[in-house]
């Protein structure tokens, strides 16, 4: 109850802060196995005992360090999404946009990583109850930022399909990952390049709207 206390305080809200963002960080860089207390404290600049003092265990910290993550990713989205242009868009346009959003657009070491961590808690939220929340949202999160994304490119996509392009996406980089040497931007590319017109095909152009408006207007009238 003490700790409890004390981390609504400023000082004890900015440790709780520094110890969730290191948490993040060694997440990110190392996948589950970096996150441990004194790593944690050591990034954060804290004392050990910091990390049981404001965190009930170490799955705690971890579920707080995930549910972190996810806030970053879903404002790089969100980032994305607020500078990308509404106009049509052909297969490799549109492949090149989701991979973007999807992947990362920077094919570093770090990129890798991260990339590694993300399927390593897909998996974990498999196991683990108190993950499977925080991921069932970043999922959403993905999904909703694919159907945007594909809606300003003329596109459409929906229901079974979205599933379907996602999943080309995910299995296309688990196995890139795994594949020493493989690109998952590459990979991932090529199988988006295969499928967009099956799975996100271009939506009717605009003029033929007015025609779907009247008969639906006479219909209504009648």
């Amino acid at each position: 109850m003490l700790g409890v206390t004390a981390a609504v305080t400023p000082k004890g809200e900015r440790r709780r802060s520094a110890l969730v963002s290191a948490a993040a960080e060694l997440l990110r860089e190392g996948g589950f196995d970096a996150v441990r207390h004194r790593a944690v404290a050591r990034r954060a600049g804290l004392p050990l005992a910091a990390t049981t003092y404001y965190f009930s265990s170490l799955e705690d910290l971890i579920v707080k360090a995930v549910e972190y993550v996810a806030a970053q990713e879903a404002a790089q989205l969100r980032d994305r999404l607020d500078h990308l242009s509404r106009r049509r868009r052909g297969v490799e346009s549109t492949a090149d946009l989701l991979v973007d959003l999807l992947v990362g657009d920077r094919p570093t070491t770090s990129l890798t990583e991260q990339l590694i961590s993300r399927y390593e808690r897909y998996i974990a939220g498999a196991r683990q109850p108190g993950l499977r929340d925080v991921q069932r949202q970043i999922r959403q999160e993905r999904n909703a930022a694919v159907v945007e994304a594909v809606e300003r490119s003329g596109r459409s996509v929906c229901g079974e399909r979205l599933t379907a392009l996602v999943c080309a996406v995910d299995g296309a980089i688990v196995s890139a990952l795994v594949d020493n040497g493989g690109s998952p931007r590459e990979t991932a590319r090529a199988a988006l390049v295969d499928v967009i017109d099956v799975l996100a095909p271009l939506q009717p152009p605009v003029a033929a709207a007015p025609n779907c408006v009247t008969t639906h207007s006479r219909r209504v009238t009648a």
